[in-house]
């Protein structure tokens, strides 16, 4: 796959530092029906993720935490992403962003749309886990899908 134009690059950049600046999906879901958090010992980051289920359909996401301008933005986006998918779109969306990390000179799955912006992460391998916290932190709520807790501080790198 061809390199990037700069002006998308510069566009993917933009997008990234907006979804950092201005995250959106933040607010705590009152009483959600998944819960799990993560941690990434490499540089700090952390993650929540609260999800609502209404017959197999996420109708409500919220993710929040701190860290880096990677992994905040992911999170934020993921969030969007999501909302509104039933769980086994969330998952086919969630393998196809992974697949994207490892593999970046791949084309991606357009199914990505937006998500294609940090396509260039991927290039940076310790980047990677920063990009990719949220996402596994969405696949435990998933899993779980009860509103269990899992234990604060599980690593994720």
């Amino acid at each position: 796959m061809p390199v990037p134009e700069p002006e998308l690059d510069e566009l993917y950049r933009e997008l990234i530092l907006d979804h950092y600046r201005s995250p959106r999906h933040r607010q705590p879901l009152a009483h959600p029906d998944a819960r799990a958090e993560g941690y990434n010992p490499l540089c700090g980051d952390e993650i929540e993720v609260e999800i609502d289920f209404d017959d197999g359909v996420i109708s409500d996401v919220s993710c929040r935490g701190r860290g880096c301008s990677i992994s905040q933005a992911s999170g934020s986006m993921m969030a969007a992403a999501v909302k509104g998918h039933t769980v086994e779109e969330a998952r086919s969306l969630t393998a196809a962003f992974k697949e994207m990390m490892i593999n970046p000179d791949a084309e991606p799955s357009e199914a990505l749309g937006d998500l294609e912006a940090f396509q260039g992460v991927g290039r940076f391998p310790v980047r990677v886990k920063c990009a990719t916290l949220a996402w596994h932190v969405l696949g435990e709520g998933l899993a779980s899908g009860d509103g269990g807790d899992h234990p604060q501080g599980e690593n994720h790198a």
